[in-house]
């Protein structure tokens, strides 16, 4: 089976699957949470401000910024969707590096920044809430199995709504161009149309998920492995009694 299939095929039954678990829909305000906190780094990176962010139960959110040169609202821009492209790629990282915990602060400490510094009311607040709550549980938690499972649920969250909100993005950019968020506003300060910058989005999507299931597929290997040498180390040791 060809490379491509593969992946549209791990990528299809993660999507089945996450959709079967309960509440699942909530934990899809990850990809939304990086990407408005990916527009404010930027911003602030370029000099611009940040005045609020908002985070809404439909998975959309909102990030209010003023910028003050034409490369700076471009790279703003830019950053949203390949911001949550790029952290689906690093959530699969910590999981091959098996450093879910040093992964879970990471997501905390962005949702603790986020309701400190820029969401202070709606849905938005609420979710942050919760979200760092479930994670110090997690953190502390004491049977490996149920961690570990969290965190993938986070993986293949983060990295579907990355890819199905890009090409969400590009079908807005052809039935309704005025509404297709990034790529709109950069179609304003650039001469490449919306479907233009859509179709970048979803590409460096669909690239960032070919390494991060890259990544899932070494670690159950490496996992795989690790269980077959500790079961004949096992034997090994019954056969020295």
């Amino acid at each position: 089976m060809p490379k491509w299939a593969k992946m549209a095929l791990y990528l299809l039954i993660a999507a089945i699957l996450t959709r079967l678990i309960p509440f699942s829909s909530l934990f899809r305000n990850l990809n939304t949470m990086i990407h408005e906190f990916g527009h404010a780094v930027v911003a602030l990176a370029t000099s611009g401000q940040v005045s609020g962010i908002d985070l809404n139960a439909n998975h959309s959110g909102v990030t209010y910024v003023t910028t003050y040169s034409t490369w700076s609202s471009i790279l703003v821009s830019l950053a949203g969707y390949t911001s949550a492209s790029l952290f689906a790629v690093l959530l699969f990282y910590g999981y091959y590096k098996r450093q879910q915990k040093q992964g879970l602060i990471i997501m905390t400490a962005v949702a603790l920044i986020m309701l400190i510094m820029y969401v202070h009311q709606g849905f938005g607040l609420i979710w942050l809430i919760g979200f760092i709550a479930l994670n110090a549980v997690m953190y502390f938690a004491a049977w490996e199995p149920l961690c570990n499972f969290y965190y993938l649920l986070l993986c293949f969250l983060t990295l579907e709504e990355s890819i199905f909100s890009s090409l969400y993005l590009a079908w807005l950019s052809v039935t309704s161009p005025r509404s297709a968020g990034d790529a709109a506003l950069l179609a304003q300060t650039t001469f490449v149309p919306a479907i233009g910058w859509s179709i970048l989005f979803v590409a460096f999507s669909l690239l960032c998920a070919s390494w991060a299931l890259r990544l899932f597929a070494k670690s159950r290997e490496s996992r795989s492995a690790g269980r077959h040498s500790n079961s004949g180390s096992r034997r090994a040791k019954k056969i020295r009694v």
